[in-house]
């Protein structure tokens, strides 16, 4: 019997996998209101993807992916928070303009290479500003978990992996040595 290693199994579910030129690439903005429709179906697929994803696989610290990760070259994300009765979190033209000088390090995984996880240090708190459909910009400021996750899939739009964020003396660990499957991430109150 052969085994789908878990890249493998997120390819097959429609994720493009490391390697691909539009995940090194930055994302084009939107313009909008002007690409209203273009914004809402790329939303609409990401949806899809992240609902298809999380029938096969169980992400108790949230769930995010961007555009690139399934072949979008545009500037749109969606976040599930861990909490699973927490609305999702829409992403368009995302841009960090603020955050924390306190950080931490937490390991992290991406559903575009999910054969290991790495260790990431992030601030605790971003500020975040969006374009909403209508054309108008919306601030945010998300913390903790949450902030990590947003902050991932804003490096995807930028055309960063999370390998570019560990520190230089640290490499990702194989998914089988990994230790946190399952739990949520583990901040000091």
């Amino acid at each position: 019997m052969t085994t789908v290693r878990p890249s493998e199994q997120m390819r097959d579910l429609g994720v493009v996998q490391y390697g691909a030129a539009v995940l090194a690439e930055a994302a084009h903005r939107f313009d909008l209101p002007d690409e209203k429709d273009t914004a809402e179906q790329a939303v609409e697929t990401l949806f899809a993807a992240m609902e298809r994803i999380a029938r096969v696989h169980p992400f108790a610290k949230g769930m995010g992916i961007a555009a690139p990760q399934i072949g979008i070259a545009r500037a749109a994300a969606v976040v599930q928070p861990a909490d699973p009765i927490a609305a999702a979190i829409v992403l368009l033209n995302p841009r960090i303009t603020a955050h924390s000088d306190e950080t931490d390090e937490q390991y992290e995984g991406c559903l575009s290479f999910f054969d290991v996880r790495g260790m990431v240090p992030r601030p605790l708190a971003i500020t975040v500003t969006t374009t909403a459909l209508d054309g108008t910009e919306a601030t945010t400021v998300y913390e903790r978990g949450l902030a990590r996750l947003v902050a991932h899939e804003i490096d995807h739009l930028d055309g960063l992996l999370y390998t570019a964020r560990m520190r230089s003396d640290v490499a990702p660990i194989p998914v089988e040595q990994y230790r946190q499957t399952g739990r949520t991430w583990a901040y000091e109150q």
